[in-house]
């Protein structure tokens, strides 16, 4: 496998990752020195656990949030992916209580890898006004 190879076949694990929460892919994916940032915490978090906070912090207002490669392009050193993301709000987000909306929004995100195809960084496209925007927290 080459590592255009490795790096799309690092995000189709990643995908999977994400939506069964699985910290052992998380940390076999993910750099430790990775560092990620969301409105829920106003300092970076670090590494698999990091990221999965991210994705546990979508599901306190998102419980059934998913994720699912709809394009991805990928070189030797990042990949670009277009995501499908959907969910239904039914928990309190940003001090928002549950609307019991369904979203369908398309997120992207760019993901760069270290030399042994980890993920060092996660670049995120404005997705979330297709958030946001459904359940009522800005026009």
């Amino acid at each position: 496998m080459n590592i255009i190879e490795r790096n799309i076949s690092t995000m189709k694990q990643f995908e999977i990752m994400i939506n069964t929460a699985d910290e052992k892919l998380a940390e076999m994916l993910i750099s430790d020195t990775a560092s990620f940032y969301t409105p829920a915490s106003p300092e970076p978090l670090y590494g698999g656990k990091g990221y999965l906070s991210v994705v546990h912090w979508m599901r306190t207002g998102f419980s059934n949030v998913q994720w699912h490669i709809k394009d991805l392009v990928a070189d030797s050193e990042k990949a670009a992916v277009c995501w499908t993301l959907t969910g239904t709000n039914d928990g309190e987000f940003l001090g928002q209580a549950p609307t019991n909306v369904k979203i369908e929004t398309t997120v992207m995100n760019f993901y760069y890898f270290d030399k042994d195809g980890k993920i060092i960084n996660d670049v995120a496209a404005e997705g979330m006004i297709g958030i946001l925007k459904p359940i009522g927290l800005c026009k």
